[in-house]
């Protein structure tokens, strides 16, 4: 496993490292037990950062973590997310007393004294400009609750707007083959800011691992179901934002890039690990095989500047006009 700088916090990371809203819920039926041995597996191989919220089960992921690694708190990095068990577009959520439960909360959960990085969880861009809830996060940080703060955001324009907050130590940001706008104008901007930057719905949901037919079916309790049009939250957290015919529709024209990488799952997250702004990417699993796949991508060929031109053109000519909602 090779490790990253994760932006200006004193951590380095695994380049490939885990989501776990999988294992939380809202992905179909899931297994503690298997959970918890993928988590081990991941960190058996020199998994070293986790990403999770307290929104993924209720807790659930976090309390799984807290499992996984008891004892091992000195050397697994944990990142959690608040906001979105309130009320997101109330100021009040991010208000001293709210901020600093959501805190209280997820440490209980995770049995960890301090979080290694505390991330605002996809707001909205009124409280960004507002700023006020960067304040908070200064003195949660001063008052030794959390190491380093960060935002999880929908849009490069939300992106952007963060790095004007100096204190703000990294962006998770939805980046795949499918969402490639990032790369333009937000990574060079947070090379120079010192800004990690965390890939996020790196699979597209799935789609990028090539498994998946026009026909499938979802379980009911699966966001890939309930949310293929925005209904419960942004329409770019499912399937990158793409309908999911489409989305099956240009992973098949896709295929080539498991040529000598063993899987479409492997290249598309070795595709994300070409980009020197990323600082780690974090597939989601919900399988020790899933776990396995993906760590398998760090070590699979890279591709040659040919192949990266004919993915942005790909990109360019026939995914960006099919994304819906702002990004």
């Amino acid at each position: 496993m090779k490790y990253r700088q994760l932006g200006k916090t004193d951590m380095k990371v695994s380049e490939l490292s885990f989501g776990t809203w999988a294992i939380g819920g809202a992905w179909g039926t899931t297994s503690d037990e298997e959970a918890l041995k993928g988590l081990h597996r991941a960190m058996d191989a020199g998994v070293n950062f986790f990403d999770t919220a307290d929104v993924y089960g209720d807790g659930h992921s976090e309390e799984l973590l807290a499992k996984a690694t008891k004892g091992k708190e000195s050397d697994i990095y944990i990142a959690t997310k608040f906001c979105r068990a309130g009320d997101i577009h109330d100021p009040n959520t991010y208000s001293e007393k709210a901020v600093t439960e959501y805190c209280e909360a997820s440490l209980k959960r995770l049995e960890r004294d301090q979080l290694d990085l505390f991330q605002i969880h996809c707001p909205p861009i009124e409280i960004l400009k507002d700023g006020h809830v960067f304040e908070v996060l200064d003195k949660l940080q001063q008052q030794g609750k959390i190491r380093n703060y960060g935002v999880s955001v929908e849009t490069v324009e939300e992106g952007l707007l963060c790095l004007e907050n100096p204190n703000v130590s990294t962006l998770q940001v939805i980046f795949n083959i499918f969402r490639q706008k990032p790369i333009t104008e937000l990574f060079p901007k947070a090379k120079v800011k010192g800004v990690g930057i965390l890939a996020r719905v790196p699979l597209a949901s799935g789609l990028l691992t090539g498994k998946f037919t026009s026909n499938h079916q979802f379980e009911s309790d699966d966001h890939r179901q309930f949310n293929q049009n925005g209904e419960a939250f942004n329409v770019g957290e499912t399937f990158a934002g793409l309908a999911f015919n489409k989305g099956v529709e240009l992973s098949n024209q896709l295929k080539w890039i498991a040529e000598d990488r063993g899987s479409m799952t492997r290249a598309s997250l070795k595709w994300i690990l070409e980009h020197d702004a990323i600082s780690s990417v974090i597939p989601g699993f919900k399988t020790v095989k899933q776990v396995e796949d993906n760590l398998a991508a760090v070590d699979v060929k890279n591709f040659s500047n040919e192949e990266m031109e004919r993915l942005e053109d790909f990109y360019k000519q026939e995914v960006h006009d099919n994304i819906r909602g702002p990004y």
